[in-house]
């Protein structure tokens, strides 16, 4: 039976899915805790990656070594970065970049070293059906309150999103990171802490790998504010609804 594993970076962003998940069974390995169990007669794990790329790569690959994973998908939080890209709104990611990577002069900024690019793509089929899912889910998940005010619909976007070893907290900082990251030819949309790694992981053992992001800041000054009210709110709610729906469609 084909294993899928449901990865996040934080508890409050899974803690929806693992009470959907039948005949749960703990499994401690490198430090984690991973629930192996059943959802829709899909064979799953769900884990949390902790935060940060070297934390999350060794979360994938645990995954996929003990666990005999074949497909992973990622869903979490992140601070908009791309125009239009609001809080509330929800990202789907068609390949990802790290914003911290620079081997230069040896490398070309943002490429990472003998990979011969700086992009790393998600899976094109298992991010297609993530998109349908997120599209389904949020059709019926209804309005969320947060810091005092209803949020409006959720925008799907799809593209770039930029990973990197940084909590990007301050709007000069994030304009600078655009700024750079444009001048390069890249475009993020959004900017998180674990993607890309994730993305590296299964890259290299060749298991196919899609994500999701629910904006919950800017990236700016106030990207600290309310976060965890955010993700119990809003970010928790938007992943059960669509990794609900993916279930249907795999």
């Amino acid at each position: 039976m084909r294993t899928l594993a449901i990865l996040s970076a934080l508890p409050d962003e899974q803690s929806g899915l693992l009470q959907q998940l039948e005949q749960p069974e703990r499994v401690q390995r490198a430090g984690r805790t991973f629930w192996r169990g059943h959802w829709h007669a899909h064979a799953v794990v769900l884990a949390l990656t902790k935060i940060g790329k070297v934390a999350a790569a060794t979360t994938t690959t645990t995954l996929i070594e003990a666990f005999d994973v074949d497909r992973v998908v990622f869903t979490g939080v992140a601070g908009g970065m791309g125009a239009g890209v609001g809080v509330g709104d929800v990202v789907v990611a068609q390949n990802f970049v790290q914003h911290d990577m620079d081997a230069s002069p040896l490398f070309a900024r943002y490429e990472i070293p003998e990979h011969g690019s700086a992009i790393l793509t998600c899976d094109v089929q298992l991010t297609a059906l993530l998109l349908r899912a997120v599209q389904a889910g949020l059709a019926g998940v209804g309005r969320h309150f947060h810091q005092g005010q209803w949020l409006p619909a959720a925008t799907v976007h799809t593209g770039l999103v930029a990973s990197g070893d940084q909590f990007v907290s301050e709007a000069a900082a994030a304009r600078q990171m655009l700024s750079d990251l444009q001048a390069a030819g890249f475009s993020p949309l959004a900017v998180e802490m674990e993607g890309a790694a994730v993305a590296q992981v299964c890259h290299d053992y060749g298991v196919p790998f899609a994500a999701v992001r629910t904006i919950s800041d800017r990236a700016d000054d106030s990207a600290h504010a309310d976060f965890s009210a955010f993700v119990t709110q809003v970010a928790g709610p938007y992943a059960r609804a669509v990794i609900g729906q993916l279930m249907t469609l795999l």
